[in-house]
C-alpha cells in the first residue's frame, strides 16, 4: 500500500487549518508540517504552534519533519504539541541514534531523513531504531523544487538493504513529488509519498490532486519497474 501525505509548505499560509482538512476529507493518510529554521536550511517557516493548532482539527497522522538544527530541543516541544511522528534530518544530529530513541520514548514514532548528498551507509546503523526513512529528492529548504532522478538509485538501495536485514520499515519520498514523478518513486521502492505542490496548486482542487496521484501509482506495484535506474 502507497501513503500519500500532504506537506502544507506549499498550502495557503492565511487557511492552513482549513486546507489540511481539505486534504483529509481528499483521503490522504498524513499531513507533513515542514518546520524550518533559517540555520539548517534557509527557510523559515512553522513551529509547535502551527501543529498544536492543527492537532484538533484532523483525524490523520500529523508529522512534523524539523529541518532545524540540535532537533533533540525540540522534540518534547512538538510531542506535546500533538504529533505522531517527528522525522529528524540525519546531518542536523551530532548523536542521531539518541535523538530517535528519545522521540521513541515520547510514545511517539521516530523518522530519519537523509539529504540528497547521503549515501544510504549512513542511515544504516539506525534502521533498527526508526519507523520511518525519508530519502530527500530535492536539497532540503524550499518547496516547488524540481525532482532529482538521481536519487531514485538511493530509494532502490535502501529498500534492497532493508529486505536484506528482513526490516519492515516505510521508505518515505519528500520533494518534487507529482504527477510526472510519483510512479519513479514508487517503482524504486518508495512506500510514502510526501507531496506539497503537488497537491496544493492553481491546476485543480486538492481533492483533484490526489485522486490523480493515486490513480497514478495504482497500477505501479513497488519494485516491479524502476525507471530511471
Amino acid at each position: 500500500m502507497i501513503n500519500v501525505e500532504a506537506s502544507i509548505l506549499a498550502a495557503d499560509f492565511a487557511r492552513l487549518g482549513e486546507q489540511a482538512q481539505e486534504a483529509e476529507v481528499a483521503g490522504v493518510d498524513g499531513i507533513q508540517v515542514d518546520v524550518m529554521d533559517g540555520r539548517f536550511v534557509p527557510n523559515i517557516t512553522f513551529g509547535p504552534g502551527v501543529v498544536q493548532a492543527l492537532r484538533p482539527l484532523i483525524r490523520v497522522k500529523l508529522e512534523a519533519d524539523l529541518m532545524i538544527v540540535k532537533p533533540e530541543l525540540h522534540i518534547g516541544a512538538f510531542a506535546d504539541a500533538g504529533a505522531d511522528r517527528i522525522i529528524v534530518h540525519l546531518e542536523a544530529c551530532l548523536h542521531p541514534y539518541r535523538v530517535v530513541q528519545s522521540i521513541r520514548d515520547l510514545g511517539i514514532e521516530a523518522g530519519v531523513a537523509i539529504a540528497p548528498g547521503t549515501p544510504v551507509s549512513a542511515v544504516v546503523e539506525l534502521l533498527d531504531a526508526v519507523d520511518l526513512v525519508q530519502v530527500m529528492t530535492v536539497n532540503p529548504g524550499w518547496g516547488g523544487q524540481p525532482f532529482l532522478h538521481d536519487q531514485l538509485r538511493k530509494i532502490d538501495h535502501l529498500r534492497r538493504v532493508l529486505e536484506e536485514r528482513n526490516l519492515n520499515i516505510p521508505i518515505g519520498v519528500d520533494g518534487g513529488i507529482n504527477l510526472a514523478t510519483a510512479s519513479a518513486a514508487v517503482g524504486a521502492g518508495a512506500t510514502v509519498l510526501v507531496s506539497g505542490s503537488g497537491i496544493y496548486n492553481d491546476n485543480a482542487s486538492v481533492a483533484e490532486n490526489v485522486a490523480s496521484l493515486r490513480a497514478q501509482v495504482a497500477l505501479q506495484s513497488p519494485w516491479t519497474q524502476r525507471p530511471g535506474l
